[in-house]
């Protein structure tokens, strides 16, 4: 076995302790080993990455136990590519709140931010049904307390309907575990292909029942209709780093369910057929509707970002619902886009709060030093997440559309995507020039309303590199991403093909499963 495998989870679940019992009273020293460790977890992800690039399999067996008795970590492409996106990001996060000063209003921000990256990339590693619903767990506790840090009553009302709602996921996902387990015997994903697959269709019906509670538990970690209501406000009230690294965390849904929905519960298993799909496909189109008129009708410039998430979640999973090699080439790419420009809006919208005296109030306001600046960030952030050429997310929805044409009803898909995209132009159009564009002078601006109860720095204060090379460099990510849009699509095309041939993934997880039969057996005797 490869030890390399389990480092993404040990390594922030050692420094995470560390961080808030020993260096508690030294935010310097909490920093610089918050920023270590997530450079060293970019290290060990790369390496993951190129030790998977060649399609080989890779498992991690906790205590040396066979599958499916024992506890597996699966390293794949697929994971080995989204672990990467979630170091990169959160390195770039975690500099950003060093930078900004964050971290330093509530206690143990970087001590939750390791526990949120544990919890995820153990999400991403983990080839056991239970063991998802376990770091799912430790993800969503962590982002409890990211949400509320630093307190106000927005932040405290918003992180209670999150609370609520993924409590009540998550009562839904051990219901759905429990009826999986009583029906197959097992839990283990590569063995859950095997047993679905060979129970008949008409002794089917608590199988389908498990696979679509699963769904409405992976579509509410998604944001998706009609269970998506909790992001907006989520979203728009939580610190701007920690929305930023949320980006990462709707991905952990339609990871779900791509890995699921295509091992366990693909297409070609005749106890569940299409039924994924039927379902999958309309809330998908949904969300994409309620995230352009969302862009539309904002006010502030925290829950416009918010609403451009929650379409551009909308398309990732309309891909995901195709449920075909080529349409999950073009949801992988456009996911790696997708968090980039998004994570890029909500560091950028911290960077404007310090320096706009009314906040993010999307109406006419005096000029801030370093407007330009500001203007250029949004500008290319804005184009990034509506979709428009010459950055990825063109070619994202491009692919997606592209993978979409043999689809029932294509024509409402292409008008709902295409539509979509077009609100989001026309709010962000709208938000630019009263941002940016429609400067008034002090006495003209009327009084402001302040955005949160924090105490901002002084607007006429100029940002420093630190505080603007994290945005930069989530718009470079988009850049290289059109720039390498061809290796990045053959690689994507790689992943896919590996994720819908699973036959590499099951054999490697159940290498040992004779030697597990006889176990099995033994036990029986006994």
């Amino acid at each position: 076995m490869n030890h390399w495998i389990i480092a993404p989870v040990v390594l922030p679940a050692m420094l995470a302790p560390l961080i808030a019992y020993v260096m508690r009273h030294d935010i310097t020293l909490q920093r610089a080993t918050s920023i270590l460790g997530a450079v060293l977890l970019v290290a060990v992800a790369t390496g993951l990455f190129l030790l998977s690039a060649d399609g080989s399999v890779h498992v991690y067996r906790l205590g040396d136990w066979p599958a499916p008795f024992g506890i597996v970590l699966v390293l794949d492409r697929l994971s080995a590519l989204l672990i990467l996106l979630t170091s990169v990001l959160g390195l770039i996060v975690l500099i950003h709140a060093s930078a900004s000063g964050w971290d330093r209003r509530g206690r143990h921000f970087h001590a939750l931010m390791m526990f949120q990256l544990m919890g995820i990339c153990g999400a991403f590693l983990t080839g056991d049904a239970f063991n998802l619903f376990v770091l799912f767990e430790i993800l969503l506790i962590a982002s409890y307390g990211l949400t509320i840090h630093s307190g106000g009553k927005a932040r405290l009302q918003s992180g209670l309907q999150y609370v609520i709602m993924n409590l009540a996921g998550s009562t839904l996902f051990l219901i759905a575990l429990g009826t999986l387990y009583a029906t197959t015997g097992t839990l283990n994903i590569a063995d859950l292909s095997v047993k679905v697959r060979e129970i008949p269709v008409e002794d089917a019906a608590l199988v389908r029942v498990a696979a679509m509670l699963l769904m409405i538990v992976f579509a509410v970690k998604a944001a998706l209709f009609p269970v998506q209501f909790w992001l907006p406000g989520t979203y728009a009230n939580a610190p701007a780093p920690v929305a930023a690294l949320f980006a990462i965390m709707t991905k952990v849904g339609a990871y779900a369910i791509l890995r699921m929905h295509t091992i366990v519960f693909g297409p070609d298993a005749a106890a569940i057929g299409t039924l994924s799909q039927d379902w999958l496909m309309p809330a998908a189109l949904i969300t994409i509707a309620i995230g352009g008129f969302g862009v539309m009708g904002a006010r502030r410039l925290m829950p416009l970002i918010a609403f451009a998430v929650l379409g551009s979640t909308g398309t990732l999973m309309l891909a995901v619902s195709a449920f075909t090699p080529y349409a999950a080439q073009a949801a992988l790419y456009y996911l790696l886009h997708s968090t980039f420009a998004a994570a890029a809006l909500f560091l950028f919208a911290d960077l404007l709060l310090t320096k706009r005296e009314s906040g993010d109030l999307l109406r006419a306001a005096p000029a801030t030093v370093q407007n330009g600046l500001l203007a250029s960030l949004f500008f290319v952030g804005a184009i990034g997440i509506a979709g428009m050429p010459p950055l990825s997310g063109f070619l994202g929805k491009l692919l997606v559309l592209d993978a979409l044409r043999s689809a029932d009803y294509t024509w409402l898909v292409w008008t709902v995507v295409l539509a979509g995209s077009l609100l989001t132009i026309v709010g962000f159009v709208r938000a630019g020039s009263l941002l940016f564009w429609k400067s008034t002078s002090p006495a003209l601006a009327g009084p402001m309303e302040p955005e949160s109860e924090e105490e901002a720095p002084p607007p006429e204060a100029r940002l420093g590199p630190m505080l603007v090379a994290p945005t930069m460099a989530m718009l470079i990510m988009l850049a290289l991403l059109t720039v390498f849009a061809g290796p990045v699509s053959r690689h994507m095309e790689a992943t896919a093909g590996q994720l819908f041939d699973p036959g590499a993934y099951i054999d490697a997880v159940l290498v040992d499963q004779p030697d597990t039969k006889d176990l099995s057996a033994h036990g029986e005797e006994h």
